[in-house]
């Protein structure tokens, strides 16, 4: 089974959190956390700021650390880590169909990828 290692943002603004409607893929629809796979050579908080660049034309601040988590999908196992980070641009959604600011409240009001739905959790406990 193929492993796919990625990094996804948790950008905050005061007590809101990004998040991104996917315009493509297997997941199209879904909502998830963006960043994406990282390329050799390259430390996780790099990886997480050229796909945010990629994703979102916008630079980053990673402030730290958040959460690793593993989840098995019918075709891949993911692991996937996630770093807490601001935007310090302006965005553009590149490669999405919606982005929304969510408070903690408002988490469960879109519909996650299912390995998502750890972060959300996560960000319930701990915001």
């Amino acid at each position: 089974m193929k492993t796919v290692n990625v990094v996804a943002a948790i950008i905050f603004n005061g007590d809101r959190i990004f998040a991104t409607q996917r315009g493509y893929g297997e997941f199209k629809d879904l909502w998830e956390f963006p960043g994406g796979k990282i390329e050799d050579g390259e430390s996780p908080e790099e990886a997480l700021k050229r796909e945010i660049k990629e994703e979102l034309d916008a630079d980053i601040d990673v402030d730290g650390f958040a959460l690793d988590l593993e989840w098995q999908y019918p075709n891949f196992y993911l692991y996937m880590s996630c770093y807490k980070c601001r935007l310090t641009s302006d965005y553009t959604l590149l490669e999405h169909e919606a982005g929304r600011w969510l408070s903690k409240d408002e988490l469960d009001s879109v519909d996650w990828i299912d390995a998502d739905v750890i972060v959300v959790d996560y960000l319930k406990d701990n915001m």
